[in-house]
């Protein structure tokens, strides 16, 4: 059984069609391809999905499921952001799509110390985005993450990763979704910025922490392996010392490409499986008919 959930398509920030995409997955072999498009709503930007595709993302998915239905089985979700006050990866705001699955991630980072009117506090300017306070992508290009640890956070890294692990700690708690995202993206651009040491005490225990929250959620976490493919990190989410730690909490992982573009869909999935045999995993989960389903690797 091969799967992947994490999938982007030109409907959001992908450079392939949903199509083309499928194609892909069924020339490498993927018997299950779930669909992800980024979301936020009932806001968005220029890597979001609009308001007013939402019906159509939907019908494409759907309909060319049906279509190569003989060939592979095809799935829809949305990952969805979370966004104090703003949105949330919670099924209740996405039913009227009836998706298969959802994911929540989290991207944007503010200081939740700081007054949103506060000016000191600067958010990198979100182009074609309409979520009404200061932030940035702690994933985002070098320059925005840089931009945000110097003016949202007055060049305080550490402050600025643990912040993304509280906000990570509260969607989990708070939201009702299928998969966590990319659990530790904060990583993505520390190699160039250096703005926080990983073997640091205290980044150790936000890792405790956080996978102690996600043991008792019920939720699944995925192995993303898509900084490998786009370049930016030779590594998956979670690291391995990471998934180590899950392991000793008995925390339920799927693998998943995230994906932008064909040719994708295959990078990194075996470095992603010795990954989890490395932590101790014998086993991932893939979805079927709503319930988590345990395939050995």
């Amino acid at each position: 059984m091969k799967t992947n959930y994490h999938t982007h398509t030109t409907f959001c920030d992908g450079k392939s069609s949903v199509e083309e995409m499928i194609q892909d997955a069924i020339s490498s072999g993927f018997d299950i391809l779930g669909f992800s498009s980024h979301a936020a709503s009932p806001y968005s930007s220029s890597w979001h999905l609009k308001p007013v595709q939402y019906d159509e993302y939907c019908a494409s998915v759907r309909d060319l499921g049906k279509k190569y239905e003989s060939n592979i089985k095809i799935l829809l979700g949305f990952e969805a952001d979370y966004f104090p006050l703003v949105c949330k990866p919670d099924k209740s705001r996405y039913e009227k799509f009836s998706p298969d699955f959802l994911i929540g991630s989290v991207h944007y980072v503010i200081n939740l110390d700081a007054e949103f009117s506060d000016i000191e506090y600067r958010g990198y300017p979100q182009e074609d985005c309409d979520i009404p306070y200061q932030c940035f992508a702690i994933d985002g290009s070098e320059e925005e993450v840089k931009f945000g640890l110097e003016n949202m956070f007055l060049g305080d890294g550490k402050k600025a990763c643990q912040t993304y692990f509280q906000l990570e700690r509260q969607m989990i708690e708070e939201c009702d979704f299928d998969i966590i995202g990319h659990p530790d993206i904060v990583r993505k651009r520390n190699a160039a910025l250096k703005f926080f040491c990983e073997d640091d005490e205290w980044y150790k225990r936000e890792l405790k922490e956080t996978a102690s929250i996600i043991s008792k959620s019920n939720k699944i976490v995925e192995v993303n392996y898509g900084g490998i493919a786009r370049g930016t990190l030779n590594d998956t989410y979670p690291s391995l010392d990471f998934m180590r730690i899950l392991k000793e909490k008995n925390v339920p992982l799927t693998i998943s490409a995230d994906a932008h573009n064909v040719g994708q869909l295959n990078c990194g999935y075996d470095f992603a499986v010795e990954q989890m045999k490395k932590a101790g995993y014998k086993e991932f989960f893939y979805l079927e008919d709503g319930h988590w389903i345990s395939e050995s690797i």
